[in-house]
């Protein structure tokens, strides 16, 4: 075979892939939900996927809290100071209210339509609580969060902190009436999303209107995942409906969903990280000695200090 056949064969192999319909691993139902701290009522979604952080890598944990009304309070409701190391925390706001605050001086607001990217990396003390004035009048609450692996080169870096406001985000209006993608992370059709990212990551919020449709397309080797938060959709010809997630084989390359009713989907893919991953609680490093060493560092103070 010679040298320009073999690169034609290449490339019609490359276009046929691209043109493949991504082949669905599995549909799963939310679990059911549990509270983290007092603040935050989540279905952690990893709970439900055998082998989820070797399907999903690079992401380690997906908790959805779906709408949920708050009452009044005096006393915000939350979690209190906690370490990370290693990994990066991302919480996205659709209802209520949440304030964050870290040992590294990172810290600010966010509300609906914001996120906050907390890159934990050496060492953190965190804490997250709902915020003051949101707290006192209560109210609808709806978020995500997700922790994201860092590869080994990055997991001893300073720690970063990304206050993502909605009015920075990338958004590509749908053709026909069908709804809008908000890039958080990565690219659609030439709008980049605002996010910084160690690794190759898109996370995508889309809203389609009832028979709305959109066409998206992640490379076959990054794993993928889709969240239905509202709505009932049909994804590459499967159904799936409010608080499914939808994980995807590496195989072929493009989604195709279309609404049934009004739907509002979360869409995560990303490059895995070919290392090992080694987790207990709240550090996620590459060998159990690094783990020992993360717990010698936070006893011995070298996370930091930050008041309750």
């Amino acid at each position: 075979m010679t040298t320009t056949t073999t690169m034609q064969t290449r490339t019609s192999a490359t276009r046929a892939a691209r043109s493949e319909l991504r082949t669905i691993e599995g549909i799963y139902r939310a679990p059911g939900l549990h509270w983290v701290g007092d603040g935050f009522r989540v279905a952690g979604f990893f709970s439900a996927i055998p082998e989820a952080a070797q399907k999903l890598n690079p992401f380690l944990l997906l908790d959805y809290h779906p709408t949920y009304e708050y009452a009044p309070t005096a006393s915000p409701r939350g979690v209190g100071v906690h370490p990370h190391r290693g990994f990066e925390t991302v919480t996205l706001a659709w209802q209520g209210s949440v304030a964050h605050h870290d040992s590294a001086g990172g810290g600010g607001v966010i509300g609906p339509g914001d996120v906050q990217w907390m890159t934990a990396a050496s060492g953190v003390l965190h804490k997250e609580y709902h915020e003051e004035s949101y707290a006192r009048r209560g109210g609808p609450f709806q978020m995500a969060q997700l922790w994201v692996n860092l590869p080994k080169a990055h997991k001893m870096s300073p720690p970063r902190y990304q206050s993502i406001t909605s009015d920075r985000m990338g958004i590509v209006t749908l053709p026909e009436n069908a709804g809008s993608v908000r890039v958080v992370a990565g690219e659609y059709q030439g709008v980049k999303g605002p996010a910084q990212t160690f690794t190759k990551i898109e996370l995508f919020d889309v809203r389609l209107n009832a028979r709305g449709r959109v066409e998206l397309a992640f490379p076959a080797r990054h794993n993928l995942g889709l969240l239905v938060m509202k709505g009932d959709i049909a994804v590459n010809g499967a159904h799936a409906a409010a608080h499914d997630l939808a994980v995807f084989e590496n195989a072929g390359e493009r989604l195709l969903i279309e609404a049934g009713s009004e739907a509002h989907l979360l869409v995560l893919s990303g490059e895995p990280i070919d290392e090992p991953i080694v987790q207990y609680g709240p550090f996620v490093m590459n060998s159990a000695q690094e783990i020992q060493q993360a717990f010698a560092d936070f006893a011995s103070g070298k996370f930091g200090h930050l008041d309750d």
